[in-house]
């Protein structure tokens, strides 16, 4: 540090004022405010010269860690301070590690350096190391990180730092010297570093890149495994990694000490019965006796016990166990012992994070209200249902203690972009290209109305829809929407073809009857057009339908149950419904359409700790004559929202040559795996089956299959998805389509 500091010459001869200040200048300062200038010199016009009292406060102005160099000159009784102050960082750069904006702006975060930085040597020393600490943990040896300054003027600098990668160390062979119960795939699904496999270019495949951060870890994980599996006694020391370094490879080894399998013995819980009665508990516990004793499935029913007490008020609940092991019959007895402690309130309920959605948006979908007893499944339900609401991206819900008896909630939000233009699309055989786009916004001002434009075209298809939701009026459980809507279809035959147009609109009101069920009814008034046009050449017979138009008028009661736990990607939960649409109501169809659905989501995080989300769906309709059914009311299968790898309306396809009955049973299922693609990204891709079913008097008239791949992506215009399918058992003459992509629907 320079500290050139002019103090007032003691050999000056000068008696005109120089003991007295006169006058106190400074120069060249922008980063400290005059009054903190002030107070830090603590000398004022009229006092007199003194030489210590002028260096301590130097000093002073130097521990705010702004200045380079400070210098002090009494001009004739005019005291003035010339700073030279640090520049600023006015940009940073990192070359040669990653290419990600996202991965560079998080580097940035890691080395604790941002626009507007004072630069220091010290700060570029440690960014330096944090660069090279993760170079070494990813695997990097040998790294070298230099920094190029640049200076932009007298007040500002930019930064770059220059990364050249060491060398890749890379894991020729893994060794678990002592492992006879568990081989290498249980190890693989566990372990951060793993043995290269071939082809490791390809997904899924282990590339064998070490990660020297994760070495230490990777026993612990093992030794969890093991217990995991009942081996209470396994011992598993911390690897020894063996690198050749001519060839940049390496041999890792673990070395294990397994032990004996232990049964569970007996379960015992200590828990006043008054609050909750261990007896409800006991059959509810995934621990059971007689089976293989699991370390997760322990802290599983420790959280349980905690959670069913914690619901009845008792907030800081301590779930505490006890392992007694019987090494000689290799038997364990588990004793789970609660600590209650008092019950617990609600004082305030605190809500950050949300810039744009209005507090009461949030506060109605929290189950906890100030005054409240305590309930830790509420807590958990309320962050649930703010994560469905699709308003925000992130959903975080604490409590923090403020008295023995009362804790504030505090719920940190990170909001969505809920406003979005979606454009998607795609090609079949039968409906070419594809259009679809929306305009919508599911959080109006942050008000919790959503309203939207869409419109889907196709070679064979135009459909318009004007909507308005409100999913709390005035802040009630109530429930309502109105939609308009104007669609046009070209149901293409091989007798005839079918132009259905539709114009109406549909209103309707629910209600939440109890936690996550919702119950309601909607009014749908459409006016429907429907033209024939038949190919005398490959029918002959007399045309059974002709041109009409009618009127369907109808009431639509539903039920609807949502547990899932993300609006945009769930990973848990299930989504059921049933609705009886009643058309007959003054208007000319007559008919009963029953449509239930059911949509699970399970994480297999639970039991592998690996990012796949397992979905499933199915969906049945039934139409019922009721009097009159026209052609358009018919049930169709096909398309990306029934069976994928068939072009919508496939069936009835009429390829036999005859005119066909509405279609009146439908069922369709599909079956989905979803793994990683690039987290950071939110992308994703899964596999898929589809199964599907429809006739005209049973199900099993037509039976079709398919399989394919999806790309998914939560983009900031909405869930997009790239969907690549096979129809298995596609009959000659049968529309199929081999891609489509959409933005706006997911599973």
């Amino acid at each position: 540090m320079k500290n050139q500091i002019m103090l007032f010459s003691l050999a000056c001869a000068t008696a005109l004022c120089a003991d007295t200040i006169q006058s106190i200048e400074y120069n060249n300062l922008n980063k400290i405010s005059q009054k903190i200038v002030d107070e830090t010199l603590d000398i004022k016009v009229g006092d007199e010269f003194n030489n210590n009292k002028i260096n301590n406060a130097i000093k002073e102005f130097y521990k705010f860690g702004y200045f380079d160099d400070i210098v002090a000159i009494n001009n004739n009784g005019k005291l003035q301070l010339n700073f030279k102050e640090k520049p600023s960082i006015a940009n940073i750069d990192i070359k040669g590690y990653k290419s990600r904006t996202d991965d560079i702006e998080s580097l940035k975060t890691m080395i604790k350096l941002k626009k507007g930085s004072m630069y220091t040597e010290k700060k570029v020393k440690d960014a330096k190391k944090v660069l090279l600490d993760l170079l070494e943990n990813d695997g990097y040896i040998n790294s070298v990180v230099e920094t190029e300054i640049e200076e932009l003027n007298e007040h500002s600098l930019k930064l770059t730092f220059n990364v050249n990668k060491g060398d890749e160390i890379i894991i020729k062979k893994a060794n678990y010297y002592g492992s006879d119960k568990l081989d290498q795939d249980d190890f693989d699904n566990v372990s951060a570093n793993k043995e290269k496999e071939i082809a490791s270019w390809w997904f899924g495949q282990n590339d064998g890149e070490v990660k020297i951060d994760q070495l230490k870890y990777d026993a612990r994980r093992i030794n969890e495994l093991y217990f995991e599996k009942g081996y209470l006694d396994a011992q598993v020391k911390e690897p020894f990694l063996n690198i050749d370094f001519a060839s940049n490879q390496a041999n890792l080894d673990f070395f294990i000490k397994e032990g004996t399998k232990y049964i569970t013995n007996d379960i015992k819980i200590f828990l006043d019965s008054a609050i909750v009665d261990p007896k409800d508990i006991y059959p509810e516990l995934d621990l059971i006796i007689g089976n293989t004793f699991n370390i997760k499935k322990l802290r599983k029913d420790q959280k349980y016990i905690k959670t069913q007490v914690a619901d009845k008020g008792y907030a800081f609940a301590q779930v505490k166990f006890d392992v007694k092991k019987d090494t000689k019959n290799s038997k364990v007895d588990i004793i789970f012992n609660v600590i209650p402690g008092k019950k617990v309130y609600i004082n305030d309920v605190k809500i950050s994070g949300n810039s744009r959605t209005l507090d009461r948006v949030i506060r109605r979908n929290v189950y906890l209200a100030p005054g409240d007893l305590f309930s830790q499944t509420d807590l958990n339900d309320s962050k649930s249902k703010l994560g469905r609401s699709s308003y925000f991206e992130k959903v975080k819900i604490e409590q923090k203690r403020v008295s023995e008896d009362k804790i504030d909630i505090m719920v940190d939000v990170v909001e969505a972009a809920t406003g979005a233009l979606t454009v998607g699309g795609g090609y079949g055989s039968y409906d070419k290209l594809m259009i679809n786009g929306s305009v919508k916004d599911t959080n109006v001002f942050g008000s919790g109305l959503g309203v939207g434009i869409s419109a889907d075209l196709s070679a064979n298809q135009s459909d318009f829809t004007l909507s308005l939701t409100n999913p709390a009026i005035n802040d009630s459980k109530f429930s309502g929407d109105i939609e308009a809507h104007n669609s046009d279809s070209e149901i293409s035959k091989t007798v005839y073809d079918l132009d259905k147009s539709t114009k109406g609109f549909s209103i309707g009101v629910g209600r939440e009857i109890i936690r996550d069920l919702r119950a309601g009814i909607r009014y749908k008034l459409d006016f429907i057009s429907e033209d024939y046009e038949y190919d005398t050449t490959s029918y002959t017979g007399s045309n059974p339908y002709s041109d009409i138009d009618y009127i369907s008028s109808s009431l639509v009661p539903y039920i609807n149950f949502d547990n899932t736990d993300n609006y945009q990607l769930p990973r848990e939960g299930m989504k059921i419904g049933t609705s009886l649409q009643y058309a007959g109501i003054g208007g000319d169809s007559k008919y009963l359409k029953s449509t239930n659905y059911f949509k699970y989501f399970n994480s297999l995080n639970d039991y592998a700790e690996l990012d796949w989300i397992f979905r499933f769906k199915t969906k049945i309709s039934i139409l019922v004559d009721n009097g009159q059914i026209n052609q358009g009311d018919s049930l169709y299968m096909g398309g990306t929202k029934s069976l994928r790898g068939f072009s919508s309306y496939a069936f009835p396809s009429n390829t036999d040559g005859d005119v066909q009955d509405p279609y009146k049973n439908l069922w369709t299922n599909s079956v989905e795996m979803s793994f990683p693609l690039v987290p950071n990204a939110k992308m994703r891709w899964a596999l898929f089956y589809d199964y599907g079913m429809i006739g005209e008097e049973s199900f099993t008239d037509v039976q079709r299959s398919s399989t394919g791949a999806v790309l998914e992506w939560i983009s900031p215009l909405g869930p997009l998805q790239l969907i690549f399918a096979k129809a298995l058992d596609a009959q000659a003459d049968e529309d199929t389509s081999s891609f489509e992509f959409s933005l706006g629907s997911s599973f």
